[in-house]
């Protein structure tokens, strides 16, 4: 069967013509590539995140009413925090996050907030695990630091933020409850 079907993928169409079969890719490709954008942007805003899953509504009411949430202007969205920027991570990144989450709703691990709250401690630790892994790429997407940025703090916040610059720190190790409450 494998001989067979390997023979007719090989063999020219008797029934397409090749043009045919091109234009046929070309259209599946684009419907392919545009489904995926639009799966994307409808599961990568704050409605999809707090809303939709039913797990996330009481860290989303955190969100909206902390630092990066309340703020007019310039907010942090849970992609912002959560979802890396760069494609094809991004893709794997909400598909792992996505099948976790759903899972965890399914075998009711954390379907109700008292659930929530205790596995919060494990999930951010892994969630704190990842900043300090990658230096705090989410929030070094936002907010800008460097020797000059450095200058312009009080000093208090200088002699504090100087470890980051040497490598020695990242915002996740100081930051642990600026988008959530710390567990």
């Amino acid at each position: 069967m494998l001989t067979r079907t390997w023979r007719r993928l090989r063999s020219p169409s008797a029934r397409w013509s090749v043009f045919a079969l091109a234009a046929l890719g070309i259209v599946i490709g684009a419907a392919a590539v545009i489904g995926v954008q639009v799966m994307v942007h409808v599961t990568g805003t704050d409605e999809f995140c707090g809303g939709a899953c039913h797990s996330m509504q009481w860290v989303a009411k955190e969100h909206r009413e902390g630092s990066h949430g309340a703020r007019t202007g310039m907010r942090a969205t849970c992609h912002d925090c959560h979802i890396p920027r760069e494609y094809p991570e991004l893709l794997w990144v909400k598909a792992v996050a996505g099948t976790k989450d759903v899972i965890g709703e399914i075998r009711g691990v954390i379907d109700s907030e008292e659930k929530f709250n205790a596995e919060r401690k494990r999930m951010a630790a892994k969630v704190w695990t990842q900043y300090r892994a990658d230096d705090s790429r989410a929030c070094r997407g936002c907010h800008a630091f460097s020797r000059d940025v450095l200058a312009k703090q009080q000093e208090m916040a200088r002699d504090v933020h100087a470890p980051v610059l040497e490598g020695k720190a990242t915002c996740i190790d100081c930051h642990k409850g600026v988008g959530h409450s710390a567990p």
